[in-house]
């Protein structure tokens, strides 16, 4: 068992699982149906993503591992994922400001996870990299449209990338278990891709009319298993049945 490639899948997966928790947060809950069932549909994609890495982590795992005991069975410092995932839906903004700056980096990521010489994370990044080219185009679309929109929206989507921005630049550290996969050619060297998001982000916010923030500090953790104080309320209700109810199957 390759411990390392473990923890590297898991500091990719964990995102897409949180991610998609918190949008499904939100079903019934959109400004309009069209952005409601939106919303909803990336919030299953992130989570079809999510089941082909714990399967491979299952598989190599072995024993009695399955995705679902990889999911719902960890507790929360055995999750890598980001701070910025992890955020509230306080509005509509903040829910758009998010998904918008980890839907720029997952796509540069996943461009690059398909020349990975691990045969099953290059076809999961081919099979994804569609799915998340479409969350891309939505959410910097929404971006522009609230940015240079009312007064109102344009000053909320601004708070909302203010606040979110202190968690970006997690984005680009890398973990033990990063710096070894990318030295066997199995992972993305994320440091490479930190220009480039941020090139890529002003242009969008330019377009939108929105000031790029200028913070003195950002936050880091997640990607070591410190969370903040919401992910533990995350976990709650995503694994509630699972502990509940022990092996329960359909």
């Amino acid at each position: 068992m390759n411990n390392n490639l473990i923890q590297y899948i898991y500091g990719i997966a964990d995102n897409s699982l949180i991610l998609g928790q918190r949008l499904g947060e939100l079903c019934g809950h959109g400004p309009s149906l069209e952005t409601d069932i939106a919303m909803t549909n990336i919030s299953l994609d992130l989570l079809g993503q999510v089941r082909s890495y714990y399967q491979y982590v299952a598989q190599l795992q072995g024993g009695d591992a399955t995705e679902d005991t990889v999911a719902f069975l960890r507790v929360e410092n055995q999750y890598l994922n980001t701070l910025l995932v992890e955020q509230p839906n306080t509005d509509f903004a903040y829910t758009i400001a998010r998904q918008f700056l980890w839907d720029v980096f997952y796509l540069l990521l996943l461009e690059e996870l398909q020349n990975s010489k691990d045969e099953t994370l290059s076809a999961i990044a081919k099979k994804s990299i569609k799915e998340v080219l479409y969350h891309n185009r939505f959410s910097s679309d929404w971006i522009r449209r609230l940015g240079d929109g009312t007064e109102e929206s344009h000053n909320k989507i601004q708070t909302a990338i203010n606040d979110l921005w202190i968690f970006t630049d997690e984005l680009f550290y890398q973990t033990n278990a990063d710096k070894a996969m990318v030295a066997e050619g199995i992972g993305v060297d994320v440091t490479l891709l930190k220009s480039d998001y941020y090139k890529k982000v002003s242009e969008i916010l330019d377009e939108a009319t929105l000031q790029v923030p200028q913070v003195e500090y950002f936050q880091k953790g997640g990607k070591q298993g410190i969370h903040s104080e919401h992910m533990g309320y995350i976990l709650t209700e995503l694994q509630y049945m699972q502990r509940t109810y022990p092996n329960m199957t359909w």
